[in-house]
């Protein structure tokens, strides 16, 4: 038996949404994808004073007095990954004492 395929046939819409779903995770997930440039990723001093949680004022005053590195270019500033991984370790404090139960 032939039956006609109707969008609104619950099956169909069922598929269609699934498909929906899977469109919005796709472009959430590559939505943030940065490609490597010869191994290193660079971020914009937004997406750095978000990792950080600090104003991008603050950025601006850790460059003024040298504390992280960056990259004029075109009137944007860049930062590699790595410099702000390594200024991270740099000011890492461990813990001093233990927890004893």
């Amino acid at each position: 038996m032939n039956e006609l395929i109707m969008p609104h046939n619950v099956g169909v819409k069922n598929v269609l949404d699934s498909m929906k779903e899977v469109l919005a995770l796709y472009k959430k997930v590559t939505g943030n994808y940065r490609p490597m440039l010869d191994g290193e990723r660079y971020l914009t001093d937004k997406e750095v004073s978000e990792i950080l949680k600090v104003s991008r004022r603050t950025l601006q005053e850790y460059r003024n007095e040298g504390i992280l590195p960056y990259i004029p270019l075109g009137g944007k500033i860049l930062y590699r990954e790595s410099d702000l991984e390594e200024l991270l370790e740099r000011y890492y404090h461990p813990a001093y004492r233990t927890m004893d139960k």
